[in-house]
């Protein structure tokens, strides 16, 4: 399982980001998804991910004497691990949060920025409801809704499909 500080750093976090797709990408992919991110910062970040397993290799080619990688996520290692999360303070949730809250917000504002962006047309939704469950009743439901979004995660891109985010986020409230 992956650490808080390689997790939330701000550079390691865009390039997980840019693999929320599924797709598998290369270096000099993600430096075309990730322009202002310098090529040498790129490469350290991610040989980091790499070197903790969250990046797994699926491919390597030799290129004009170099080796380049194909990579992918291993989502389960790129949460934190239920202990280590026991461990976290309030600040470190608050951090984790942040660093979420911020994420999708930049996913919003880089939508919004493409013209003509229509959400009404394009599906856009944001609500919140609240449920009277139990501890059980609430992990039954966390486990439907991921078994939900994982079902549809390798789907292909095509003509007919668009790239949309589902984001989801459980808290109680008094």
């Amino acid at each position: 399982m992956a650490t808080l500080d390689l997790l939330l750093h701000p550079v390691r976090l865009r390039v997980l980001r840019t693999f929320l797709d599924g797709r598998p990408a290369t270096t000099a992919q993600l430096r075309e998804r990730l322009p202002d991110i310098p090529p040498a910062t790129m490469y350290r970040h991610v040989a980091a991910l790499a070197a903790a397993g969250v990046l797994e290799v699926l491919d390597e080619k030799r290129i004009r004497g170099t080796v380049e990688r194909t990579y992918r996520v291993c989502w389960h290692r790129a949460e934190i691990d239920p202990a280590d999360r026991a461990t976290m303070t309030t600040d470190d949730h608050r951090r984790t949060f942040t660093a979420f809250i911020g994420g999708l917000l930049a996913d919003f504002d880089e939508y919004l920025a493409h013209e003509p962006a229509d959400p009404t047309a394009d599906g856009v939704t944001y609500q919140q409801a609240a449920l009277w469950l139990t501890d059980t009743e609430m992990a039954e439901l966390q486990a439907e809704i991921r078994a939900a979004v994982t079902t549809r995660m390798d789907r292909d891109p095509n003509q007919d499909r668009t790239r949309r985010m589902i984001s989801f986020v459980t808290m109680p409230v008094e």
